[in-house]
């Protein structure tokens, strides 16, 4: 059984929960959203796997999840780079915690995403190797045509994607 913690404003650790009850409940939990970019300046998205319980198929940042007790936001970030998508960390540098922000987006199945998210930023020049149990694609793709994609279909791109993108761009490398 996965939990998330369960966290106030502060991001001060109030409790512990599973994973689908809290996002039954609504209640705010803290999480994190990984941003790779390559030389070029390009971001690593990932499309969500057919089978997720809440956005699937949707486009999304590189990686993204929830820590786990006594975890740092930098170790969740590496543990779920290599699950979801096979980066070795040491394939990965400049990997930074860059800001955070809280959101909440509900779901048509009657979820709801009420996080307090970091956003943690990194450089990776390297290949991937997809779990398809929580990855459907991958696709490098610069700022400008993210923009523009973003801006033609949001639909296609996650609830906390378009927060991140839309409200923080100023801390993304351009």
């Amino acid at each position: 059984m996965e939990t998330v913690i369960l966290v106030n404003t502060a991001d001060q650790p109030v409790g512990r929960m599973e994973k689908f009850e809290a996002h039954q409940r609504g209640l705010l939990h803290r999480a994190f959203s990984v941003f790779l970019f390559n030389e070029r300046g390009e971001t690593l998205l990932q499309q969500r796997a057919a089978g997720k319980y809440h956005s699937p198929l949707l486009w999304t940042n590189s990686c993204c999840s929830h820590q786990r007790e006594g975890e740092s936001n930098l170790e969740a970030a590496t543990r779920r780079l290599y699950k979801e998508l096979g980066i070795d960390p040491s394939q990965i540098s400049e990997l930074k915690d860059s800001f955070h922000f809280i959101y909440r987006a509900e779901f048509d199945n009657g979820l709801t995403e009420h996080e307090l998210d970091h956003v943690i930023l990194g450089r990776f020049d390297g290949s991937v190797t997809v779990n398809t149990e929580e990855v459907e694609a991958v696709r490098w793709i610069s700022m400008p045509d993210l923009t523009r994609e973003m801006d033609a279909h949001p639909e296609q791109f996650t609830a906390w994607f378009q927060i991140i993108f839309r409200e923080y761009q100023s801390h993304l490398p351009q």
